[in-house]
């Protein structure tokens, strides 16, 4: 493509001001990195805390078996991940039921939301994960990672309900009208065309519920599953030291940083389908 005079001008212009800022955004950043670290090593508990926290010897002994317990951490994840949206759409889609005959429905719903969202996620875990054996019935789990990823699906699913919902109620009715004047049932009006827009305007919320997820997955330990945290604690124990608990803090931040980053990118994607960047 030839560009004028004019243009070749501007587009220099512009490369060289995202030149100059990246560069101003590196120095900054190095500058304010140093000063973190000057004043932290020059703390007078620094040696202190360089002995109990950041021991290489210890970490690197107590990295196999922390990474392995973040391997139980990643299939609970998964798992927990396509619960909480299969269950999460499925409330959302009843609580968006109109007419009188669906007020049970909506109520249940609503009743699961607001149980779900207002019970904190270490209670659940140990009301379903010590609770739920206790009653010695037939075909409930004992084991305490399955138990662990029923309470995960249980609580996440309220809240995602609520992103799904408003998702839904964002659609303007218009477009409900059209499709059922065109001869669509309502279950094939939300399939075809209410659930695809949707899903495609909460997929950033969705996605940093999703990083939340990431992270809460490591409570299972409370029930005594050996993942990460159970075997840094376990590691902990047996060298008297913190660092352990560093290394699995290091290997959840590397699990996130992906996720965190596609949720940025998918945000940005939607605000500039938007119009608004």
């Amino acid at each position: 493509m030839i560009l004028s005079p004019l243009a070749r001008e501007r587009f220099a212009y512009r490369r060289s001001r995202a030149r100059r800022s990246t560069l101003v955004a590196l120095a900054s950043t190095v500058v304010f990195a140093g000063a973190v670290v000057v004043a932290v090593t020059s703390a007078p508990g620094w040696p202190r805390v360089q002995e109990t926290f950041l021991d290489v010897r210890i970490g690197w002994e107590s990295l196999p078996a922390i990474a392995a317990g973040l391997w139980l951490n990643v299939r609970v994840l998964v798992v927990a991940e396509l619960g909480v949206l299969v269950l999460g759409l499925l409330i959302a889609v009843l609580r968006t039921l109109r007419g009188p005959v669906f007020f049970p429905l909506r109520a249940l719903a609503t009743g699961y939301v607001d149980l779900f969202r207002g019970v904190p996620l270490l209670i659940a875990l140990y009301l379903i994960g010590f609770g739920l054996p206790a009653l010695r019935l037939q075909g409930v789990p004992n084991d305490t990672a399955v138990l662990g990823t029923i309470t995960l699906i249980l609580i996440y699913s309220a809240y995602v309900a609520e992103v799904f919902r408003a998702g839904i109620e964002s659609v303007h009715p218009s477009q409900r009208a059209a499709a059922r004047s065109l001869g669509l049932s309502y279950r094939q009006s939300m399939r075809l065309v209410i659930l695809p827009q949707a899903v495609r305007r909460v997929l950033p919320p969705l996605l940093n519920d999703f990083v939340a997820l990431q992270k809460d997955v490591g409570l299972i330990s409370v029930l005594g599953a050996v993942d990460a945290i159970r075997a840094a604690q376990i590691a902990s124990a047996r060298s008297f030291d913190f660092t352990p608990y560093v290394v699995a803090a290091l290997l959840f931040v590397l699990l996130a940083v992906p996720t965190g980053r596609i949720a940025d990118a998918v945000a940005a994607r939607a605000s500039r389908r938007q119009g608004l960047a």
